[in-house]
């Protein structure tokens, strides 16, 4: 059966979500939600002027965090048993909201990265005592366009560090379970001319009696993302940037994987979810980390 497939917002994550869609086979037709004139696309200037929304069998929200919420209302009230997914994370603050007519999944696409989902087949046969994940990179280096403007410098638009880097949430919880006590700092400490968060430290316990400590940062300029884990009798050492998962018991095991293409990740979850679902994140996971958000932006906003 071909597809047809909706993407709402055409920024950078809207196109990469489109170029790996044309790829695949399956796909019939890519009609897009965007004030922009694409090329040899349908395009239109708002989800309200989609008139035939129940033509399409696949819908991805790619736009700014804070209109996550509105457009996946707008969607479960107007389309029924379709698939959805919502780039990540799925709100900018918690919000009591439960789809009724159609599976919604989160884009937290680290879960498609071959060496984490090595690690979480290595980590099932163990006794994890403790889990350290950090990432950082100096926000004005990452985004290509002037840092003051995009997104992630905006707390009204849904950025900061906690959200933009809210992958390390979901993957500790993946790996380890739900967080069953939680303790953090969140606060922009730099003189980044930016109104959201620069820099947040968690540290909690999950329902696995996991210890977790997690920091990230728009600060460091050092790139880096790692996750060290901790069990029994063995220590785990994941650098997505090298590419390199270590296992180190009496013996020590390197897993490689250097040059992971740039889409490989986005293509394997969007196949995950037109076929088996069995790594993507579903939106009751999508809403624990959103509790976890909302237990942190408490303990930090007075």
């Amino acid at each position: 059966m071909k597809l047809k497939i909706l993407i709402i917002g055409y920024g950078s994550i809207g196109k990469r979500h489109c170029e790996v869609l044309e790829a695949l086979s399956q796909i019939d037709e890519i009609c897009l939600v965007t004030s922009q004139d694409v090329a040899n696309k349908i395009c239109y200037k708002s989800l309200e002027e989609v008139s035939n929304l129940d033509k399409f069998d696949y819908f991805v929200i790619a736009t700014p965090t804070f209109l996550h919420l509105q457009n996946l209302k707008f969607l479960d009230k107007r389309v029924k048993d379709k698939i959805i997914l919502c780039e990540k994370p799925l709100f900018e603050k918690f919000y009591d909201f439960t789809p009724k007519n159609n599976k919604i999944f989160v884009g937290y696409v680290l879960r498609y990265h071959p060496l984490l989902q090595k690690l979480k087949e290595l980590l099932e046969s163990e006794k994890i005592l403790y889990i350290n994940a950090s990432c950082g990179q100096y926000l004005p280096s990452w985004r290509n366009e002037d840092y003051r403007k995009c997104y992630s410098a905006g707390k009204e638009k849904g950025g900061g560090v906690l959200l933009d880097l809210s992958h390390e949430l979901d993957y500790t919880m993946w790996l380890c379970g739900k967080f069953k006590s939680i303790k953090s700092f969140q606060d922009k400490i730099s003189n980044l001319q930016i109104t959201s968060d620069d820099l947040c430290l968690i540290f909690g316990k999950t329902s696995n009696n996991v210890v977790v400590n997690i920091s990230i940062d728009y600060l460091s300029r050092m790139t880096h993302r790692n996750v060290r884990v901790e069990c029994e009798g063995s220590t785990y050492e994941l650098n997505f940037i090298k590419g390199t998962l270590i296992k180190q018991d009496i013996n020590r095991q390197i897993f490689n994987m250097p040059n992971l293409a740039r889409n490989e990740m986005f293509l394997a979850m969007h196949k995950d979810i037109l076929d088996e679902q069995r790594y993507i994140c579903g939106f009751s996971e999508g809403q624990d980390t959103m509790d976890i958000i909302d237990q942190i932006q408490r303990q930090n906003n007075g």
